[in-house]
């Protein structure tokens, strides 16, 4: 109501006026404290799901230095594959005859 309820009610409108005030920041306050705490959250997932990125990289390239210097599967291939991935024909790749 603002004005109008300071000019109708005095000191008490007033105070109701600030109240709502109060009432409105405490609420701005905790949706920030919310958003915060959801911003954390992602940031913490994010960083998990680079560890784990990063350690499957490094899985997977063990791997294939591996099965390549046991002659399991060839170097070749192993690049055809590669390639398959970035151009998204793995399905193709995987149905070829050897």
């Amino acid at each position: 109501m603002g004005w109008g309820r300071t000019l109708l009610l005095g000191d008490v409108g007033n105070r109701l006026d600030i109240a709502d005030c109060e009432r409105e920041i405490s609420s701005l306050r905790s949706s920030l404290r919310k958003k915060s705490r959801i911003d954390i959250n992602q940031e913490e997932e994010l960083r998990n799901l680079r560890q784990e990125v990063d350690k499957l990289k490094l899985c997977l390239s063990s791997l294939t230095r591996i099965l390549t210097a046991k002659r399991i599967v060839a170097e070749a291939d192993l690049m055809r594959f590669a390639q398959a991935i970035d151009d998204d024909d793995v399905i193709e790749f995987l149905n070829e005859d050897p």
